[in-house]
């Protein structure tokens, strides 16, 4: 019996975090937040899309956490 693969913990997003100092500040915050079990961005995507792996979090949550920092962040759908 085949078991579907559940998706619904990978959340995508598009940003504007380009720079060496917009990694830094994800590594600082993500790295450390109990609820994002892995994150990566694609900086050669020119959405420089944000994957996150999280159970508990939602789309709105870490937009929230994004935006403020100064950066841009939005639900790629």
């Amino acid at each position: 019996m085949e078991t579907a693969l559940n998706f619904n913990h990978i959340l995508l997003f598009k940003t504007n975090i380009s720079s060496n100092k917009g990694k830094q500040l994800l590594h600082n915050i993500l790295d450390k937040h109990p609820a994002v079990q892995c994150w990566n961005i694609d900086v050669d995507d020119n959405d420089y899309v944000l994957r996150i792996i999280s159970e508990t979090l939602s789309h709105t949550q870490i937009i929230e956490i994004i935006n403020h920092h100064g950066y841009k962040c939005c639900e790629l759908t």
